[in-house]
């Protein structure tokens, strides 16, 4: 996340009515706004095959599948985020086409300037969602996802590496992990290094 682009003492609704007249996206930190940085192509199609998996695998279900340009707003935290990729099962978000409140499952796509943020600070943030069943982070540089998962009041991570399953309890998905990373413009190379599903809460 960049430095911000305004430091003027916004409110919410300020945000959304400011930023309906800019060209760029901005997310919302306790009244200030930060513009949001350019993607790769390998974390656009990353971001793209997930959203196909869940798609297909919620046709016919409550819950929808959004990317990047949906926002969610987490009110406990006062802070509204672009999510790259959301699930919503929750009838009281169809009412809003714009903004979602109740997230099941929020998977964020790492990039280098961002990773420590996404994983620090906006999960911090994530976590003040009741809604909020699971976190994910997805390596766009190497075969490897975390999963955050809410168990019990807690937060425990399942790391899976080359060869291990992505098992998404919030939405019943359960698929190789390499399905995240087909059909890349810029192919990655496993890391034999990597174990299938190294386990720590």
């Amino acid at each position: 996340m960049s430095q911000p682009a305004h430091r003027l003492a916004f409110t919410y609704n300020d945000y959304l009515e400011w930023e309906e007249r800019q060209p760029e996206r901005h997310e919302y930190v306790r009244g200030e706004v930060f513009a949001m940085a350019g993607t790769s192509d390998r974390h656009n199609e990353i971001s793209m095959n997930l959203t196909a998996l869940l798609r297909q695998h919620l046709r016919g279900t409550p819950c929808r599948v959004f990317m990047a340009d949906v926002k969610v707003r987490v009110d406990a935290a006062d802070c509204g985020f672009y999510p790259d990729i959301q699930v919503t099962c929750a009838e009281s978000d169809r009412a809003d086409r714009l903004v979602k409140r109740s997230p099941v499952l929020v998977v964020e796509v790492l990039s280098d300037s961002t990773a420590a943020y996404d994983l620090g600070d906006k999960f911090a943030a994530y976590q003040q969602l009741d809604s909020l069943r699971e976190y994910v982070l997805v390596d766009q540089e190497r075969i490897r996802v975390q999963i955050y998962r809410r168990r019990d009041g807690q937060w425990w991570v399942d790391n899976i590496g080359p060869g291990g399953r992505l098992r998404l309890d919030s939405v019943d998905l359960d698929c190789p992990v390499e399905a995240l990373y087909e059909d890349l413009s810029e192919p990655i190379t496993p890391n034999p290094s990597l174990a299938r599903n190294e386990k720590s809460g």
